[in-house]
């Protein structure tokens, strides 16, 4: 026991000496988990644990340090918890940003979201802004700290559980606030009572906000590898015709219209999935799809064979998950044929 407190002193020494090593390791860690984690499901896994196990010390940081001081008789620096705290944050979010930038659409909405996570990512490295401006605000920190959070749980619980987007997100926003609550407490004014309770409904609003705001959120565990809308698709191959932008009505009407997606997911996840189809902002049809995880990503597709009397304008098909969030979308102009341009031309032109 001895030896191991003397080794200890001496690590604290040198971080006490040397703060920035806790930063860089942090940064090269989350950097790493960045790199290696794309494409290597069973290492993305065993990341997934890690992660869990970091937030899990620093949920019990208080019973850590009086566990610390008890057996070694040296109180833990505050210093040395605040970079770890850093560090969790700085490897949760370089791990969870590869998953996010793979399932966001960019032409839509979701992306700021994810560019939230990559702002996020980037305070986390940047010392003078993480504790000379972030950390002091503690409302401001709170939220940082529940939003990394979320995203790690919307990454780590597809991948160990294999549970669907709608109860991932459920659970990752429970898991969230219950899990931020110690930092209620943290830097408490004496005297002022009302900071704790501000801050609940701080962190009760955030919640709210995230699940309203669902849609805006990109599914992690799902990532739409393509989407063809096509007037046929080769069912031995699984694979569609020529892709389409612009349909003809007569086309449209004789053959309807194929859209045939490929999604990957975790092995064994199981996800329904919804082709919502939309003329000019209004949704005409939604067809459920049944989909399970693979190496290679679920091929499915639609066929859609009724449309509305007025068909002409602009269309879309969106790919989303039974809790509304978007996992890709195809857009499409459909335009009248040839036959009935020539018949709308007044007859003294002819």
């Amino acid at each position: 026991m001895e030896r191991i407190k003397k080794f200890l002193l001496r690590v604290l020494g040198i971080l006490q000496r040397h703060p920035a090593l806790m930063a860089i390791f942090g940064f090269v860690s989350g950097i790493a988990s960045y790199v290696l984690v794309e494409g290597r499901e069973t290492f993305a896994q065993v990341l997934a644990i890690l992660m869990l196990v970091s937030w899990l010390l620093l949920v019990t940081e208080p019973w850590i340090r009086a566990l610390f001081l008890k057996l070694f008789g040296v109180k833990m620096p505050r210093m040395v918890m605040r970079l770890g705290t850093q560090m969790v944050h700085q490897e949760s979010l370089f791990f969870a940003l590869p998953f996010f930038l793979a399932a966001t659409t960019w032409n839509h909405s979701q992306a700021i979201f994810t560019a939230a996570l990559i702002l996020s990512a980037l305070v986390s490295v940047i010392d003078p802004i993480y504790h000379g401006h972030l950390a002091r605000h503690r409302a401001v920190y709170l939220i940082f700290h529940a939003m990394t959070l979320f995203a790690v749980l919307l990454v780590v619980l597809p991948l160990l559980m294999l549970i669907n987007t709608e109860q991932s997100l459920q659970l990752a926003l429970i898991i969230a606030m219950v899990f931020s609550l110690p930092s209620l407490w943290g830097g408490m004014p004496t005297g002022q009572w009302w900071r704790m309770p501000a801050r609940f409904v701080v962190l009760l609003v955030l919640g709210a906000g995230l699940w309203q705001a669902r849609i805006l959120i990109p599914p992690a565990a799902l990532e739409l590898n393509g989407i063809t809308l096509s007037h046929q698709v080769d069912r031995q191959q699984r694979s569609p015709g020529d892709s389409l932008e612009t349909v003809s009505e007569s086309a449209l009407r004789e053959t309807g219209l194929y859209a045939w997606t490929s999604v990957k997911a975790p092995r064994g996840l199981r996800e329904n999935i919804h082709h919502v189809w939309m003329h000019n902002g209004a949704v005409v049809d939604r067809i459920t799809l049944d989909i399970e995880g693979g190496d290679s990503g679920y091929r499915a597709w639609t066929h859609k064979l009724n449309f509305p009397a007025n068909v002409l304008g602009n269309w879309q098909v969106r790919v989303i998950t039974d809790s509304g969030q978007l996992i890709g979308l195809v857009r499409f102009e459909v335009v009248a044929s040839p036959a009935a341009l020539i018949s709308a031309i007044p007859s003294e032109i002819l």
